[in-house]
C-alpha cells in the first residue's frame, strides 16, 4: 500500500514538473523543424493538401512513422490537430522525465539525488547541445522528442539487463527517428559489452571502434560524394554538420564532458555505485568515438556527403545523461534536504531559461495554446492563408523568411497548409540529407533571389514558370499587386 501510494505521489510530482517545464520553456507548435515534420501529418489527414509540391518534406516522412502515428492518434481521438499536438508534446515531456526518474533510481538510492537528477533535466530542456543545433527537447512536437524518452528508457532497461524491453524501446525510437535511435543503440551496445567485460582492460578501444561503426550501419546512404555546387550551397547553410565551423566554445562542449564523466566515475567508484560508474566510463568512450568519427567525415572535403550522418548529434543522448547525473550528484552532495538550496539553484536557472526563450520568440506568445489566435503577425497572415485561399494555391515568400525579424521561425507550410517554393532554410536541410533534391532546390531559391528587389513583373515570372499564384511580402508591399490581406508586418497578394 505504501509503495503504491509513493508511486502515485511520484507521478503527481512528475506531472507538476511537466507543467513547470512547459511554463519555463514555452510551446511553439509551428516553429523551426515543425515545417519539415508536420506537413506529413497534414497530408495524411487531408490528402488534397500540397498537390505536387511535397518532395521537401516527404523525403523525411518516408523514413519515420511519426506522421502516421500522429495522424492515427488524431483520427482515433477526434481531437483537433492543435489540441492533439499539444497533448503529444506534454506527453513527450512527461515520458522523458519519467524515464529520467527510472534511470536515476538505478544510479542513486536517495530520493533527493533522484529528484535532483529529474529537476535539472526539466530545467534545461531547451539548453543548446554544444554546436549541434539541437536542444535536449524542442519547444514543439517532433520525432526527436519521442526518440529522446525512448532512448533513456532503453538505457535503463539495458542496465537492468532486460534486453528485450530495451530492444523494444530502441525499435520504437528507430521507427520515429532512425538517426537518433542509432546513437542510442550504439550506447546500449557499449553498456552490454561493458557489463560483460568490466575487468577487461582491452575492451575500451574495441568498444570505441564498434561505437563509431554503429552510427553508419543502420542507414542506406550512398557513400559517393556529391560534387554538385547546388548540394554544396545547401550543405553550407547547415554549419553544425561540420566540426571545423563550430565556435571554440561549441567545440569545448564536445570534450569537456569527458573530464566531467571521468570525475563522476571516480565519485561513483568511491561510493560503489557500479551502474553509474559503468555509464560514466561508457560515455567517455562514446564521446571520443563519435568525436573521431566526426573528424573523419567532416574535415576532408571529399567526404562532404558523409557529414550528413551527423556523428556529433550523438551528443544529444550524452547531454541528457550528463545533466541527469550532474543533477543527481548535486541533489546528493550539495542540495540535500535544504529547501533554500533547491530554490537558490532552480529559481534563477528557470528564470534564465525563460528569458532565453523569450529572446528566441519575442514576437510570439510564450505558450501558443491550442485554439488561441496567434500573436505573431506572420503567423496571423499564415492562418488567413489557410482559411481563405484555395487548397491548390502555390505561394512564394522571401527564401530567408524564417530568419526575418519578427517571424520567429514560424513555418509557412505547416501553419498555412499550402504549397510554396523552396526556401533557403528548412528545405536546404532536406537537401543536405537527400542530395537528389539539390538541383530543384537551388533552381527555386535562385528564382526568388534577390527577393527584396522584386517587382510585379518578377512575380509574374514565378507564376509563368512555377505556377505561383500568391505571394507574401513585407510591408510596405510591392506596387501592382492585388493584396487581399495585410497587417503591420506583411501583405498577402495575388499575382495578376
Amino acid at each position: 500500500m505504501v509503495s503504491s501510494r509513493h508511486k502515485r505521489l511520484d507521478m503527481l510530482w512528475l506531472l507538476l514538473l511537466t507543467a513547470g517545464a512547459l511554463l519555463v520553456h514555452g510551446y511553439h507548435p509551428y516553429a523551426e523543424d515543425a515545417e519539415i515534420y508536420l506537413p506529413g501529418v497534414e497530408k495524411i489527414l487531408h490528402p488534397g493538401l500540397f498537390p505536387g509540391t511535397q518532395e521537401f518534406f516527404a523525403s523525411h516522412a518516408s523514413l519515420t512513422i511519426f506522421p502516421n502515428l500522429i495522424a492515427f492518434s488524431l483520427r482515433f481521438t477526434h481531437l483537433p490537430m492543435e489540441a492533439g499536438l499539444f497533448l503529444w508534446h506534454l506527453a513527450s515531456i512527461f515520458l522523458l522525465l519519467l524515464a529520467c526518474w527510472e534511470l536515476s533510481s538505478l544510479f542513486f538510492s536517495s530520493a533527493r539525488a533522484r529528484w535532483g537528477a529529474v529537476c535539472l533535466v526539466a530545467a534545461v530542456l531547451t539548453i543548446p547541445v554544444a554546436g549541434t543545433a539541437l536542444y535536449i527537447m524542442d519547444q514543439y512536437l517532433n520525432p526527436r522528442n519521442l526518440a529522446a524518452f525512448a532512448a533513456i528508457f532503453a538505457v535503463a532497461r539495458t542496465l537492468e539487463k532486460k534486453y528485450l524491453r530495451a530492444a523494444l524501446w530502441l525499435a520504437f525510437a528507430a521507427s520515429v527517428h532512425p538517426l537518433m535511435a542509432a546513437f542510442a543503440f550504439s550506447f546500449c551496445f557499449l553498456l552490454v559489452v561493458g557489463q560483460r567485460f568490466e575487468r577487461n582492460a582491452a575492451s575500451p578501444p574495441v568498444l570505441g571502434v564498434a561505437t563509431g561503426l554503429c552510427c553508419v550501419l543502420p542507414f542506406r546512404i550512398s557513400l559517393d560524394p556529391p560534387t554538385s555546387p547546388a548540394y554544396h550551397a545547401a550543405a553550407m547553410r547547415h554549419e553544425f554538420h561540420y566540426i571545423q565551423l563550430w565556435q571554440w566554445y561549441e567545440q569545448l562542449g564536445i570534450l569537456a564532458p569527458v573530464v566531467l564523466f571521468w570525475w563522476f566515475a571516480r565519485i561513483a567508484r568511491a561510493r560503489e555505485w557500479r551502474r553509474l560508474e559503468l555509464v560514466c566510463r561508457a560515455l567517455i568512450v562514446y564521446d571520443l568515438a563519435y568525436f573521431f568519427a566526426a573528424l573523419v567525415v567532416d574535415l576532408p572535403a571529399r567526404f562532404e556527403s558523409l557529414a550528413r550522418l551527423q556523428p556529433l548529434r550523438s551528443l544529444h543522448l550524452l547531454y541528457m545523461l550528463m545533466f541527469l547525473i550532474m543533477g543527481g550528484l548535486l541533489g546528493e552532495f550539495v542540495l540535500k534536504n535544504r529547501v533554500w538550496r533547491w530554490l537558490a539553484l532552480f529559481v534563477p536557472l528557470g528564470l534564465g531559461m525563460f528569458v532565453a526563450q523569450r529572446a528566441l520568440f519575442p514576437a510570439s506568445a510564450h505558450i501558443e495554446w491550442p485554439g488561441s489566435a496567434p500573436k505573431n503577425e506572420w503567423a496571423q497572415a499564415f492562418v488567413w492563408v489557410r482559411d481563405n485561399t484555395p487548397v491548390d494555391a502555390v505561394f512564394a515568400l522571401d527564401p530567408n523568411f524564417m530568419q526575418l525579424r519578427g517571424e520567429d521561425t514560424t513555418g509557412f507550410r505547416c501553419l498555412a497548409q499550402r504549397s510554396r517554393l523552396a526556401d533557403a532554410s528548412k528545405d536546404s536541410g532536406a537537401v543536405s540529407m537527400f542530395p537528389p533534391l539539390a538541383e530543384e532546390w537551388w533552381t527555386e531559391v535562385q528564382a526568388q533571389t534577390p527577393w527584396r528587389s522584386f517587382r510585379a513583373e518578377d512575380f509574374l515570372r514565378l507564376k509563368n514558370k512555377y505556377g505561383v499564384s500568391w505571394v507574401i511580402v513585407e510591408q510596405p508591399g510591392v506596387a501592382g499587386l492585388d493584396c487581399a490581406y495585410q497587417n503591420s508586418a506583411v501583405r498577402v497578394c495575388r499575382i495578376p
